[in-house]
């Protein structure tokens, strides 16, 4: 098989609005599905039954399949806090922060103190679609990922895990050197890698097994074959699409 292709910001786009419209698929129905392949490749980062988990949820859908990937996580037996600024307009995403507190998972609005203490911490804060600079509270929570990445005083740092295009990264050009970007210690590509992967050297997962066949021929996607019943496949490290 030919190299998975990576692909850009405006074919993402595209490739999404043709899931959501000729090939039937709703936003919710993706979601739900892209948030269970972060939470799968999270489980196989780790043997420990229980792992302190913090989720930092952006605004927008990367934010959505966050606050997806934090139930899943919570039914598999890990410890779960969301931390989510800003809920999302849509009426979605105030019905996924209920779905969080009826199974009592933590949703809070800023950093909890625990943060440097937490085996992984998901950054779910923005997608292929943003753009420009990162604003408050955003910046401030990149600022404190950065600060704990680079502390030399502690001996077991989190694992920083990364949905689609790890953030303060430009989707196609990858981190930018202007001091907003994190770099992850793995990433979860949804659908297709997007080229700013192809500055990222970590473990990387690809998720969401329901791209159909006729999507994968028109984007010339050569996605690899996903091992049993599972929702995400471990990609070649530093390995570059086409």
């Amino acid at each position: 098989m030919a190299d998975v292709r990576y692909l850009g910001q405006s074919e993402s786009a595209a490739l999404d609005d043709e899931l959501m419209g000729p090939c039937g698929f709703c936003l919710e129905q993706l979601m739900e599905l892209a948030g269970l392949s972060v939470a799968q490749a999270v489980q196989d980062l780790s043997q420990q039954s229980s792992m302190q988990i913090v989720v930092l949820c952006g605004p927008g859908n990367n934010g959505g399949d966050g606050l997806v990937a934090a139930r899943h996580l919570f039914h598999f037996g890990h410890d779960v806090t969301v931390v989510y600024p800003k809920v999302g307009k849509k009426e979605w995403y105030s019905s996924l922060v209920t779905q969080l507190k009826e199974s009592n998972i933590p949703v809070e609005e800023s950093l909890p103190s625990s943060l440097a203490s937490a085996d992984v911490i998901i950054d779910a804060l923005f997608g292929f679609s943003f753009s420009g600079a990162v604003r408050p509270p955003y910046d401030a929570i990149l600022g404190e990922l950065r600060r704990i990445q680079t502390s030399s005083g502690q001996p077991k740092k989190p694992t920083i895990v990364a949905v689609d295009a790890p953030s303060g990264w430009d989707v196609e050009k990858g981190p930018q050197g202007n001091g907003d970007a994190v770099i992850p210690d793995v990433l979860v590509s949804l659908t297709a890698p997007k080229k700013c992967a192809e500055h990222f050297y970590g473990r990387h997962y690809l998720g969401g097994r329901f791209v159909p066949s006729s999507i994968q021929r028109k984007y010339r996607l050569e996605l690899p074959a996903y091992p049993g019943a599972s929702q995400c496949v471990e990609l070649s490290t530093g390995k570059k699409g086409a």
